[in-house]
């Protein structure tokens, strides 16, 4: 949990840090859509999420950050791994007319769509995660919460205090990465205290896991009333109308941006409308 780095900012000067907050979190939302739609083959839903995925690497490097990091913050996802296929193993998933096995498991079949399902919502998870640390990352904590504020604020002529759930959303994110923190300091100080967190039966489990939970609500509780103090000191009243130091502003870049990130989507969303398989495309083009 040490190594996770979702959430935390990461100062550096690059053309991914100067981006307006609004557009990054557009971006997010609407690469999402790309990544969930369902792509007419196999082929395709593969070639596109490597494709979104190496778009990712490039962000990231132009973030100067580290691959490793990424590894470090997806490290937790081998777990759902195993589980996602031990699932689709005991649960078999084939379509009409491709019912190819590819070996057993005593008596079950193992189909290469199952594994292949697993696959593409592992790959998925991989790359929806990669897009949030780069949000994260290269995103400022107030500016998150502006840009957060700009996009909620049509909601305000139905009475929604917008700028409150903004300031919600961007402390939930904030806040990630400290409550990991002490959950790492709460384990090594109940490990040197005699609690046994890997071994013994089920129960011993959960009564570790019960003195890990109590001492990390109230951490919880007491960072919780720490920054309601810090926030009435320094004139926090959502009841009042925020004034704001900095404004957002759209710059041409921003705008380049904007397109470049459109068109990739409005690409994907093609491709899953007129079912385009690249492969047959391709392969017809050779035949002839």
């Amino acid at each position: 949990m040490a190594n996770f780095t979702m959430g935390r900012y990461v100062p550096y000067d690059s053309w991914v840090h100067r981006m307006d907050p609004r557009l990054k979190i557009y971006a997010l939302i609407i690469m999402m859509v790309a990544i969930f739609i369902n792509y007419p083959t196999w082929t395709m839903t593969y070639t596109i999420l490597g494709i979104l995925f190496v778009f990712t690497l490039i962000l990231l490097w132009s973030a100067r950050m580290k691959f490793t990091s990424l590894l470090k913050s997806l490290s937790g996802l081998w777990f759902m791994v195993v589980f996602l296929l031990v699932i689709y193993i005991l649960v078999p998933r084939y379509s009409e007319g491709n019912e190819d096995w590819y070996f057993l498991i005593g008596n079950f079949k193992v189909y290469w769509e199952s594994l292949l399902e697993a696959g593409k919502v592992f790959f998925r998870l991989v790359v929806m995660l990669s897009l949030s640390l780069v949000l994260t990352a290269t995103t400022k904590p107030l500016a998150l919460t502006d840009g957060l504020d700009w996009y909620l604020s049509p909601l305000r002529w139905l009475g929604v205090p917008t700028p409150i759930l903004a300031m919600i959303i961007s402390l939930a994110l904030r806040f990630i990465p400290t409550i990991l923190e002490d959950v790492q300091r709460i384990l090594k100080a109940q490990s040197s205290r005699g609690v046994d967190f890997k071994h013994g039966h089920i129960f011993a489990k959960f009564r570790a896991i019960i003195s890990l939970i109590i001492p990390l609500f109230v951490s919880s509780f007491i960072r919780s009333d720490e920054l309601a103090n810090a926030m009435e000191c320094r004139g926090y009243d959502p009841s009042t109308k925020r004034t704001k130091y900095r404004k957002l502003h759209f710059r041409w870049w921003d705008l380049l941006e904007f397109v470049i990130v459109s068109a990739i989507v409005a690409g994907c969303l093609t491709i899953c409308i007129t079912g385009f398989d690249a492969y047959s495309f391709f392969w017809g083009l050779s035949l002839k």
